[in-house]
């Protein structure tokens, strides 16, 4: 599991709600949190001189240690281990130095603003982490501070390739120890099958040939979760597959989605219309994302 999950905050809500999911995570390996905060200092830069950059310079020093120090407190409520650090710099460069410095096994962040993730803007620190970090990150929307995280039911989407293989092995760390269900998914892409329009005939090989691959690709997981004493679901569907994942998510109660990126540039390259990003800006549960080598 996580030894050390690192919870940046802003002292917001919403990494909040991402340090209950931190300490959830931490719990199931006792692992430790590393809570951080960054004072950014391009706020600096220009606007402010001399005596008005000191003080802005202060406040926001002590907004950040009252932001880490808010987490530590919620984290003894919680029975879990925590480190603080304030830091100087700009937000995702000290989050990602953070992370080398510390040997950090995962990053859990909240999404920000009144659409959270719903614009996955470019030059977000939310977005700039994903596509840098050499960890999973897993992104937390606004949830309701009353209840206890749990990962109960888990869902893995597949389409065979090593991404997905290795988002396997993180979900079944998870399950295993919850004593939760696996879920598996897999999606036949419609517009593959209807001439590469969302709706229309499709041709009948073409469907039937995307439809086994699909099933040997759940097959092969369900296989896998069996072989670790995991109970699982395996289902295959034919839609829009960040639509069908979504979809899936609220029939199924999941409570964790564990993603994989694709590709040599993996989340370097986070594309409107890709999978993974509509997924973790639509889906109103935590996404855990995985690159291939991690």
């Amino acid at each position: 599991m996580y030894d050390r999950i690192l919870l940046p905050t802003d002292g917001s809500e919403w990494a909040i709600s991402a340090a209950r999911h931190a300490f959830a995570l931490a719990r199931l390996g006792d692992g430790t949190v590393h809570v951080l905060s960054v004072v950014d200092l391009r706020h600096f830069e220009d606007e402010l001189v001399g005596p008005d950059r000191e003080e802005g310079m202060s406040v926001a020093e002590q907004s950040a240690h009252a932001a880490v120090d808010h987490v530590r407190k919620l984290a003894e409520e919680a029975d879990c281990r925590v480190q603080t650090s304030v830091r100087q710099g700009i937000p995702h460069t000290a989050i990602i130095d953070y992370v080398a410095a510390h040997d950090v096994d995962l990053v859990v962040m909240g999404t920000h603003g009144r659409t959270g993730l719903q614009r996955f803007f470019l030059g977000s620190v939310a977005e700039r982490v994903l596509r840098e970090a050499p960890v999973p990150v897993a992104t937390v929307h606004l949830d309701d501070e009353r209840t206890v995280p749990s990962y109960d039911h888990v869902l893995v989407p597949t389409d065979g390739s090593e991404g997905a293989t290795t988002a396997l092995t993180h979900a079944l760390d998870v399950v295993t120890a919850t004593g939760g269900r696996l879920h598996v998914l897999s999606i036949v892409d419609s517009r593959a099958i209807a001439g590469g329009f969302e709706s229309g005939p499709a041709l009948p090989s073409i469907r039937t040939t995307l439809e086994t691959y699909a099933r040997d690709s759940v097959d092969a997981f369900t296989e896998r979760a069996t072989e670790a004493g995991v109970e699982s679901t395996g289902t295959v569907r034919v839609g829009l597959p960040a639509d069908e994942i979504c979809q899936y998510v609220d029939e199924a109660g999941v409570d964790l989605v564990v993603m994989g990126t694709h590709g040599r540039t993996g989340l370097e390259r986070v594309v409107f219309g890709s999978v993974t990003e509509r997924v973790v800006r639509t889906t109103g549960v935590p996404v855990l994302t995985v690159r291939p080598s991690a």
